[in-house]
């Protein structure tokens, strides 16, 4: 995709994605346009078409969403507006335009029954207002049926540029003797540096149509906080409690690891394993020194 048109990434400025795919971009020595909402309304669909047309962007990439799991079972019509609404006419402009377009799903449109890993095959079935919007957010995508989309479910993010669940682990961990953590939900943590080179990966393929993609690998919360503070070196234990014991307004899936054989098929490419993405992530990206040997 060398030589290709600039990429225009919505999000791009100050999401924990969208930050991770425009570094990757200028990584990859592609040209890129990161916006947000200062550049023009995405929801105005002449202005979108003005702004591509004008910078001669032929690839929009949304990593805007709506985010807060919880907040979202009080407000479903914000959390819609920006989750089906927004890829809705996103879609019909590209359909329109005859742009490439590259949208980003969650794990939460499964509801957690399973006990091996989610293909793009299963049948989705969210339990929380977060996970019904994200889910009717791609289905409007594929209503619109741009001729180039890809719809890609990923989870549980970290990564550098935003406050996340790794960074708030490693914040309490160096204040507090101990942390309680949820260790009956099994997912798949990603680091967003290497979801957004895979992303580039996908697309250089030709990747269309819809994709999991994630970090290798499974861990609960527990699991994956007990390895961020032993990588930071930090003297706090983390205890693992159920989801009872720490409830919350929004249900969330007890399992959701995804299948990525379709992805992996089509690139030759195997995600690493979530361990070094975290290792990447504590050491370079926050910058913490190394006392581990291995």
């Amino acid at each position: 995709m060398s030589g290709e048109s600039p990429f225009l990434v919505l999000g791009g400025r100050t999401g924990l994605l969208g930050q991770a795919l425009t570094r990757a971009l200028r990584e990859a020595k592609r040209e890129v346009l990161p916006v947000g909402r200062e550049d023009f309304d995405p929801y105005d669909q002449d202005a979108l078409r003005r702004f591509t047309e004008r910078q001669g962007c032929r690839t929009v990439v949304n990593t805007v969403a709506y985010t807060a799991v919880d907040l979202a079972e009080e407000e479903p019509d914000n959390a819609f507006d920006l989750n089906e609404r927004l890829p809705r006419l996103l879609g019909l402009s590209a359909a329109r335009e005859g742009l490439r377009l590259v949208h980003f799903s969650t794990d939460f449109v499964f509801n957690g029954a399973k006990e091996e890993p989610y293909t793009t095959e299963d049948e989705p079935n969210p339990r929380s207002v977060y996970g019904q919007s994200k889910l009717a957010g791609e289905r409007a995508l594929f209503e619109a049926a741009p001729e180039q989309l890809a719809v890609i479910r990923t989870s549980w993010l970290f990564g550098p540029g935003k406050r996340n669940f790794v960074e708030t682990i490693l914040n309490l961990g160096a204040n507090r003797p101990k942390l309680t953590v949820v260790a009956d939900q099994f997912g798949s943590p990603t680091y967003t540096m290497d979801l957004a080179r895979n992303t580039l990966r996908l697309l250089d393929a030709g990747g269309n149509g819809l994709f999991h993609l994630a970090s290798c690998g499974k861990a609960s919360w527990c699991e994956l906080a007990s390895e961020a503070v032993k990588l930071a070196d930090l003297t706090c234990t983390v205890e693992p409690i159920p989801s009872s014991g720490w409830p919350q307004k929004a249900e969330r899936p007890k399992y959701s690891v995804l299948d990525m054989g379709k992805f992996i098929a089509l690139t030759g490419h195997t995600p690493r394993p979530w361990e070094q993405g975290l290792r990447e992530y504590v050491f370079q990206e926050l910058g913490l020194p190394n006392h581990r040997d291995d």
